[in-house]
């Protein structure tokens, strides 16, 4: 099964078409947005022509179809046992999270982070009045690991604890023994986990272990084909919420919102996808695994001072740019109008990413070499013109 870039032109996607925007100008090769350049499966095109088809596209109820596709998954990849009550249908991973600061904490208490982290952890604590506690994980021989020390010290002063597993942008998939401390800290302190678990499905060499298949009394997991499948833009996810307390508090501020009615598509694409879609997905790791391959020895054979990260999950490659010598500023700047590429400044997830860069390899492998070349020639002439 080959995977090869699509051209987005004119289909309003966000990682090329706000290149002006974001970057300043148009002509880059962008790799930043989490979604990927790869086709989605086509059993989801198929479900969706399919319901296109029908002329009409009003409000829309979850069906028993779209409530069994997720429970088959769960327990089909991560052994995963759950009920239909236990899940809600959701419009996105993000507005869940604005969902859970809500129903969960009161503007003032501790929300707990670890930086660095997918932006919206940290601006969605600011926009909701929260005390941010940053639980800086540690890096060292190029891996991140949980500071315990440091999460039991914030532990003691946190409502509610934002965690993201597996990892972005670090890429790490906890072990059983990480995620049992740090269900542990958060039995002891009373702490509400609401984990971010949309990139589990894209797991390499390890096995993902949902977080609250050991702490489902305080856990309130949050998934989505959209990462997996490349359909964001369907604005389809869920909330899996095994305790029923927080599950009515969480339906609660949901009603607040509006937030309930489906969309047409999004529902007929995660049901194709989770019913059909896994022998493609095992594909597609292997493209990536071997695009993260290219990556990693194109910079190391060129002798490019960037250390990737481990990628244990996910198709954002976490780059170490620090033997660069340039500050964010710079880096940023470098990798914008000297190498014309797009990537996310680590900068974005919290200080605890200065140095960094993120880079998307969900594309071709074609794409990515162009990118390395950029990247490549940008690098060794700066060093040339400066007189390094």
């Amino acid at each position: 099964m080959g995977f090869e870039a699509v051209d987005r032109s004119g289909t309003y996607s966000v990682k090329w078409e706000s290149r002006r925007e974001k970057f300043g100008m148009d002509d880059l090769l962008p790799l930043w947005v989490a979604d990927m350049d790869l086709a989605s499966p086509p059993c989801v095109a198929e479900a969706i022509v399919k319901r296109a088809n029908h002329p009409l596209y009003g409000y829309t109820i979850y069906p028993e179809s779209f409530y069994e596709a997720i429970i088959g998954w769960q327990q089909e990849r991560f052994g995963w046992n759950i009920v239909k009550e236990d899940i809600i249908p959701s419009h996105g991973v993000v507005s869940s999270l604005a969902l859970c600061l809500e129903a969960y904490s009161v503007p003032g208490e501790g929300v707990i982070v670890q930086t660095p982290i997918y932006p919206p952890f940290l601006s969605l604590t600011h926009k909701h009045r929260r005390k941010l506690l940053e639980n800086r994980l540690l890096y060292s021989e190029g891996g991140y690991s949980i500071d315990f020390d440091d999460l039991e010290a914030k532990a003691k002063e946190a409502k509610l604890f934002l965690f993201c597993s597996p990892h972005n942008p670090t890429t790490r998939v906890w072990d059983r023994e990480e995620l049992e401390m740090v269900a542990a800290i958060c039995r002891e302190h009373d702490l509400i986990v609401v984990s971010d678990e949309i990139h589990s499905d894209v797991v390499y060499k390890k096995r993902h272990i949902t977080l609250a298949s050991l702490l489902p009394e305080r856990t309130v997991h949050l998934s989505a084909p959209s990462k997996t499948f490349n359909i964001a833009g369907l604005g389809t996810s869920y909330a899996i919420i095994p305790e029923r307390k927080l599950r009515r508090l969480y339906q609660s501020e949901q009603r607040k919102c509006a937030l309930s009615d489906g969309n047409p598509f999004g529902i007929e694409a995660l049901i194709a996808a989770y019913t059909q879609g896994s022998e493609w997905l095992e594909s597609l790791k292997e493209h990536l695994w071997s695009n993260r391959e290219f990556v990693r020895d194109f910079l190391r054979e060129n002798s490019i001072p960037i250390v990737p990260v481990p990628t244990e999950a996910t198709y954002l490659m976490w780059l170490d740019c620090r033997g660069m010598g340039m500050d964010d500023r710079e880096l940023e700047s470098f990798f914008v109008f000297e190498a014309k590429l797009g990537l996310n400044t680590g900068v974005s997830f919290g200080e605890a990413g200065s140095g960094f860069m993120r880079l998307n390899i969900g594309t071709s492998q074609e794409v990515l070499e162009i990118a390395m070349v950029r990247l490549r020639n940008s690098y060794f002439l700066r060093k040339k013109t400066h007189g390094d």
